[in-house]
């Protein structure tokens, strides 16, 4: 059973349609990419999974029943990109109040604060105040208040902002971590290349509308273009084949084109045949940003031949 389900959500604000008829849905554990340019209704669908805006049609359907944002943002932890911690509070006593407004009594919430604050090295910051940190160090704490009453499910806007790499790497295997005990967590970015990292499942939103939804392993399939990087024992001699198109050279490296009607059984058996060895074979899948620019430049054409029309 799926923990979220989107129902045809549309949300409007005059004449703008921010959420035009979304669906689909998470599956507990997964780790779920939120994508799409600015103004894409990313944050209006963020805020409506939790009960900040209502809305105007369609239905969300949370573990098992119809979303009551009173009763199951309890069971929600929100990270938003725009940080939403009091400058002038002590650190540990801030957590302290926030954890027990996600129902941790007071012992529950101090054992946990320890038990994260030792696992992202914070355990010295009990005492500073949040004007007094970094946006780094911000940003850890903004996830230990995210996540330490065990949410089902946990929203990260930007998560890694601010981070240096060392930091990154510790969030990073925390997301993991919560996954495998069975947290299923929405990760909205705009870097592709942590998506292709992270996420097992993306859904990119595009002029209000779903435009792709699928594994990243499905999508990245459905968009190859049946090129290959080939390595060769030499490249002197290679001749013309009916079977692919040889795109670049260098040294001893081609990449080719398969052709269509051609598989890569094809090109090895062409290059046995001369007699040159292969020394790596391995075909070029697309990235996740050159997906998501081929789709969004695709859909804003399409809007505006379309508004043309209309006008």
């Amino acid at each position: 059973m799926a923990l979220l389900e989107l129902q045809h959500l549309k949300k409007y604000y005059a004449t703008q349609k921010a959420v035009d008829d979304i669906s689909f849905k998470l599956e507990p554990g997964s780790i779920f990419g939120l994508l799409g340019p600015n103004g894409a209704g990313k944050t209006t669908l963020l805020r409506m999974i939790t009960g900040i805006f209502f809305p105007d049609e369609g239905e969300i359907i949370f573990d098992g029943a119809k979303f009551n944002p009173i009763n199951d943002i309890i069971k929600i932890g929100y990270m938003p990109e725009e940080r939403g911690l009091y400058k002038k509070m002590k650190i540990g006593e801030q957590a302290m109040y926030l954890a027990q407004l996600k129902g941790l009594s007071k012992s529950e919430a101090l054992e946990k604060i320890k038990f994260w604050f030792k696992r992202l090295e914070m355990e010295t910051w009990w005492n500073k105040k949040v004007e007094d940190l970094s946006k780094g160090m911000s940003q850890k704490l903004q996830f230990v208040i995210t996540v330490l009453h065990e949410p089902k499910l946990i929203i990260l806007d930007e998560p890694f902002s601010g981070l240096d790499p060392l930091n990154a790497n510790l969030i990073k295997d925390e997301i993991y971590g919560l996954a495998q005990r069975g947290s299923t967590i929405i990760f909205s970015t705009h870097r592709m290349e942590q998506v292709e990292e992270i996420c097992d499942h993306i859904v990119l939103v595009n002029l209000g509308k779903k435009v792709l939804d699928g594994s990243l392993q499905q999508i990245k399939q459905e968009f190859k273009e049946n090129k290959f990087n080939i390595q060769l024992g030499g490249v002197a001699g290679v001749s013309v084949s009916d079977a692919f198109d040889i795109l670049d050279t260098k040294a001893n490296k081609l990449v080719v084109k398969i052709k269509e009607g051609h598989s890569s059984n094809d090109v090895l058996k062409h290059f046995i045949q001369q007699g040159i060895n292969i020394e790596a074979f391995n075909e070029i899948l697309p990235s996740l940003n050159d997906i998501f620019i081929r789709i969004v430049e695709g859909t804003n054409a399409k809007s505006r031949s379309f508004m043309q029309v209309e006008n």
